[in-house]
């Protein structure tokens, strides 16, 4: 081969070589990816017999999908109605589902299959919600249908995946013992839709649960609804309103009860009482000394002991003098009760509120606080004129007292083992850096609510844009409510129709058909600027 030649052809091989290293350093710069998460769930691409048959023979189903899916929560979703002695078999079969009776189906009868949430692509779990197969071993296919929306009682917003249901007045009998034969899932706003019912006279319930639940309403825990009174089905029925809400139990129970790491004995209870109290009962001698909290709604309690030398302690819990439950706790005597007391406050955001008291909250009773230990600065000096107060409704609150000044850089710091625990225990070291808060971040409301029957009795309920509760006050004569300084920010006000005049919320009663009292959302949002004096009018419609 020439010279030339031969160089030509080297300086050709260098040149691929390059260009090959390029293209390959260009295909590694991203990896290829997946493409899009499917979000699509399986769709039908046939039904054998079709949906809708009448004069239905057969004695199994089968329903033909796109793609490979599963069946979730079979028993708990799929439902037949009206139900069989045996429930038919659901068998999946790569990309077919078989429906097997176990019962002969009754002649000139209209059933559905609905399979609620049951199901779901094989891969990503994409769920076909609500589909029904209905059928007919008659001539004709039932065709009422019962619509409506579920929202919650309190708020009046819509209800996601709730669980509407209905039951024939002569089974009534099953709820609360057997899933409803007749449900379907309330969609983003709440609506749901049953069809393909025959005439009948119907109860009608919504409940709610967390994880989807059985879909019997079984537990004080859950969500319900109900209309009050029967419906006769004859036409179509539409625009029903199901307003869910927790019922409070009847009977009481201790849904938590334990000694604390740090010696404090918790109690949870399943309600509200409304004057509870606690008695040791053994060790008898630890009665008399004890201290005891309740939270503010009464459905949580707290003991403090002289100290924890039992093996096992006993309690009493009453309501307004009444025993209505003993327990017993056992402690485990390697247990090593770690007795520090830690500090908070009531600065969230760095910034204390003009005309306030810094509130300092412990984990513990407090027998005594040494104020000279406690060092308050003012941008990096010390002040002495500062004071400690204890709250005289608590032993585990006090405030420190000072006149606070614009722009300046406030540090309290409370070393360890200056606060005293009442059973033993001293705190931990608290450091807190402050300032004081403009006054231009609040705002002063003035609201004149208008009644629109004063034999009632109305709970004014101040909300955040959070729908915090920040204030509440009860009215039965128009009236105007003064809210000074709170910060900026957006508010809205909830009324509740408090019937019974016993400054609370009442929920309903299943049992009794009772509603739950009415609350009426005020849909007008309030804007509080700074440095503002806003005054505003509310009419309080009359309770529809």
């Amino acid at each position: 081969m020439p010279l030339n030649t031969k160089r030509h052809f080297f300086l050709f091989f260098i040149a691929c070589f390059f260009v090959l290293l390029g293209l390959a350093g260009c295909a590694s710069i991203q990896a290829p990816t997946g493409g899009p998460k499917d979000s699509i769930p399986p769709k039908i691409l046939k039904e054998t017999p079709k949906n809708f048959t009448t004069q239905f023979k057969a004695n199994e189903i089968n329903v033909e999908f796109d793609e490979y899916f599963k069946l979730n929560n079979s028993f708990k979703e799929i439902s037949l109605s009206p139900a069989t002695e045996k429930l038919p078999e659901y068998k999946v079969r790569k990309k077919i589902l078989n429906i097997r009776f176990q019962d002969t189906l009754a002649p000139n009868t209209t059933y559905t299959i609905n399979f609620g949430n049951a199901i779901a692509d094989y891969n990503e779990s994409n769920i076909l919600k609500n589909y029904v197969y209905v059928l007919s071993t008659g001539n004709k296919i039932d065709s009422l249908s019962i619509s409506g929306k579920v929202i919650n009682a309190v708020t009046k917003k819509p209800e996601l995946d709730a669980t509407a249901f209905i039951i024939p007045l002569s089974q009534d009998t099953v709820f609360g013992k057997k899933r409803a034969p007749i449900f379907t899932s309330t969609d983003s706003a709440g609506n749901f839709s049953l069809k393909y019912l025959r005439g009948d006279t119907y109860r009608i319930y919504a409940i709610k649960e967390e994880g989807g639940g059985d879909k019997i309403y079984n537990s004080t825990n859950e969500l319900i609804a109900f209309l009050k009174d029967s419906i006769v089905l004859g036409k179509d029925t539409s625009g029903l309103k199901l307003e869910l809400f927790k019922e409070e139990p009847d009977v009481f129970k201790l849904k938590d009860r334990k000694i604390e790491n740090t010696g404090r004995i918790s109690f949870i209870f399943n309600k509200e009482l409304i004057e509870p109290s606690l008695r040791i009962l053994h060790p008898s001698e630890l009665d008399s000394k004890k201290i005891v909290e309740f939270s503010r709604t009464n459905d949580t309690a707290y003991i403090w002991t002289e100290n924890m030398n039992f093996d096992s302690i006993s309690v009493a819990i009453s309501d307004k003098n009444v025993s209505i439950d003993t327990t017993n706790i056992r402690r485990n005597k390697r247990d090593n009760y770690k007795q520090e007391i830690t500090i908070s406050d009531n600065i969230p955001s760095s910034a204390i509120k003009p005309g306030t008291r810094l509130q300092l909250t412990f984990t513990a009773p407090v027998s005594s606080i040494n104020p000279g230990q406690i060092n308050l600065l003012q941008d990096s000096v010390p002040v002495k004129n500062f004071t400690v107060v204890k709250d005289s409704s608590s032993t585990r609150k006090f405030y420190i007292s000072y006149t606070w000044r614009k722009k300046r850089q406030y540090i309290l710091d409370i070393p360890e083992n200056t606060v005293n625990g009442t059973y033993g225990g001293k705190n931990k070291a608290y450091n807190k850096q402050f300032t004081l808060d403009e006054i231009e971040n609040y705002g002063n409301l003035s609201v004149l609510f208008t009644v629109p029957d004063t034999g009632r009795k109305y709970i004014i309920q101040l909300l955040d844009a959070q729908e915090n509760i920040i204030k509440s006050n009860t009215i039965t004569t128009s009236a105007k409510l003064d809210y000074i300084m709170y910060p900026v920010g957006k508010y809205r006000f909830r009324v509740i129709y408090d019937d019974n005049k016993n400054d609370k919320w009442d929920t309903g009663k299943v049992s009794l058909r009772r509603q739950p009292e009415i609350i009426w959302n005020n849909p007008n949002e309030i804007t509080l600027r700074a440095n503002w004096d806003l005054e505003e009018k509310i009419t309080i419609p009359p309770p529809l």
